[in-house]
């Protein structure tokens, strides 16, 4: 019988986007990244692509992924990211629903198999991508400020990540994380 966590457990946690195996994942037959933004891709609310994160969105590409953001802020915030970083977006998402998850799929003619979500939130990134049938990958949070709704989550997902841990979640050490 499966544990009511399982449906917050990542198939991989690292410590940034950059940790990710591209390579690993586009032989297993991933063509899709969905990746949250804030302290995923940049610290929270930052607007600026950072150099080090267009290489890696280039290398991406480069191995035939589309990139889409999968974002819970709102829309406009998300809309000028993504304008300055060329990457598609959904915003606001409305995570752990299903609905943006199953329209990136739908928009870039993805299966559930080839689509990998990436995030730094247990409660809305893995959760939401898990009930989707997705690959995930958990990433530590790039920076310590963030929105105060996020903050009170923080908590409850420290308690959950002790316990996924006490299941076997391998836990990663920090690189530094900003990505520029």
């Amino acid at each position: 019988m499966a544990a009511w966590s399982d449906r917050f457990m990542p198939d991989e946690y690292v410590a940034s986007v950059f940790d990710v195996d591209l390579d690993r994942l586009r032989r297993d037959g991933r063509k899709l990244l969905l990746c949250d933004l804030d302290n995923t891709l940049v610290p929270w609310n930052d607007p600026d692509v950072p150099s080090r994160l267009q290489h890696w969105l280039a290398a991406a590409h480069a191995r035939g992924f589309t990139v889409c953001i999968l974002s819970n802020n709102r829309g406009p915030r998300v809309q000028a990211f993504s304008a300055k970083s060329g990457v598609p977006y959904i915003a606001p998402a409305r995570k752990p629903r299903s609905a943006a998850f199953r329209q990136a799929m739908a928009r870039f003619g993805a299966q559930p198999a080839e689509t990998v979500m990436i995030g730094d939130q247990l409660f809305t990134d893995i959760q939401g991508g898990k009930r989707c049938g997705l690959y995930t990958v958990l990433v530590l949070p790039l920076h310590p400020r963030e929105w105060w709704g996020t903050r009170l989550l923080r908590a409850a997902e420290r308690w959950l990540l002790r316990r996924l841990v006490k299941r076997g979640l391998q836990t990663p050490q920090a690189t530094g994380g900003n990505p520029t």
